[in-house]
């Protein structure tokens, strides 16, 4: 998860490339698609989007079609993540009319595109052809070609678990994740994958007010995750909050305390305190001291989240807004007042100092 050190060693790389190969060689177009998906997990889309067009370009050159569209759900990826949905059904159809031409229509590539169009109709409000999407993808992971990867099905059938999630059908969504966990619960080395299927399983059951469902679910994963060595993990920490709320809704608040430390922890270390996960975490920490009387505690966390979220946000946005009234209400509780010098309206206005 080192991406700043990984992009510098990508970028090294291509430079390599550059003086003592060939000039747009099939190795470089590698790189570049390295260097995109690093760009992506650092939310740089626009670089990454420039690394995926130029690596189409040498794999069209070489006559690699599988691999264009391989490019091409790469790059769908990319406008989805930009909000540009129109170009990303682009690229998305692209690559699913060369996957079905050199693969086959059943072949489990075809699957995964049919998940990506089911899931850029769903964010458009375009629910028969996402379900649609979804159904064929379905029929093709139920009946999968042979030599198909268990692990590889299981993750697509996870997938489509959630957009049936999204399109509110959630028996069906609970249906496909079961059968998910029964190819791989009992597969070696596919700790990670099962605890994944086991924290969606802890989502659904709690929004449909499941509590004990969950919350089993989700130690379920916990359990998974610590028993692979994989207790420090962005994941685990987010699945730790889960766990915690699912608790509260069970009136197990000491126990949901405990969880949210945990999960504070190793939000702090692995994302830094800024980042929107650990000020949930932030904010539900202080929800559980309130409730417990820990009246004190709970005002210090919330000036903290109030402290950061004026800084990013300025001080008239709506969310710094609710966390201003229950602070408020806490320290009203506390017996004292904030005391802090507004800033001015030209800084706050600035768009230099908002983000």
């Amino acid at each position: 998860m080192e991406f700043d050190e990984a992009e510098k060693l990508c970028q090294k790389s291509l430079e390599i490339h550059r003086e003592h190969n060939a000039p747009a060689s099939i190795e470089e177009a590698g790189d570049r698609r390295l260097m995109a998906l690093i760009y992506e997990a650092k939310e740089e889309y626009e670089s990454a989007l420039e690394e995926l067009v130029l690596a189409s370009m040498v794999m069209i050159a070489a006559g690699q079609e599988n691999e264009v569209a391989a490019i091409d759900v790469g790059i769908g990826n990319i406008y989805m993540s930009l909000c540009r949905f129109d170009e990303a059904i682009f690229s998305y159809q692209k690559a699913l009319t060369v996957f079905k031409s050199t693969r086959g229509d059943d072949h489990p590539a075809v699957a995964l595109v049919y998940n990506r169009l089911a899931d850029v109709y769903c964010k458009t409000g375009k629910l028969r052809e996402s379900r649609s999407y979804c159904d064929n993808a379905l029929r093709i992971f139920s009946k999968p070609v042979t030599g198909t990867a268990t692990e590889e099905i299981a993750s697509g059938l996870t997938e489509i678990s959630a957009i049936y999630e999204a399109l509110n059908e959630h028996g069906e969504a609970l249906k496909i994740l079961h059968m998910a966990m029964k190819l791989v619960k009992d597969t070696p080395g596919q700790h990670s994958m099962v605890a994944g299927i086991e924290a969606q399983l802890g989502l659904m059951f709690y929004k449909v007010g499941k509590y004990g469902e969950a919350r089993g679910s989700f130690e379920n994963a916990v359990a998974k995750l610590r028993g692979s060595g994989d207790a420090k993990s962005v994941f685990f920490g987010i699945l730790l909050n889960h766990l915690g709320l699912a608790s509260v809704q069970l009136y197990r608040i000491e126990e949901a305390v405990e969880l949210f430390e945990g999960a504070r922890e190793i939000l702090e270390q692995e994302c830094g305190s800024c980042h929107s996960d650990t000020l949930g975490v932030y904010s539900n920490l202080a929800a559980t001291y309130d409730a417990l009387g820990r009246v004190e505690d709970a005002t210090v966390i919330l000036e903290y989240i109030l402290k950061l979220r004026e800084e990013k946000l300025g001080t008239a946005n709506p969310e710094v807004a609710d966390e201003k009234r229950r602070l408020a209400v806490l320290l009203k509780e506390a017996g004292r007042a904030r005391i802090r010098k507004g800033n001015s309206l030209v800084n706050l206005l600035d768009p230099a100092r908002r983000g």
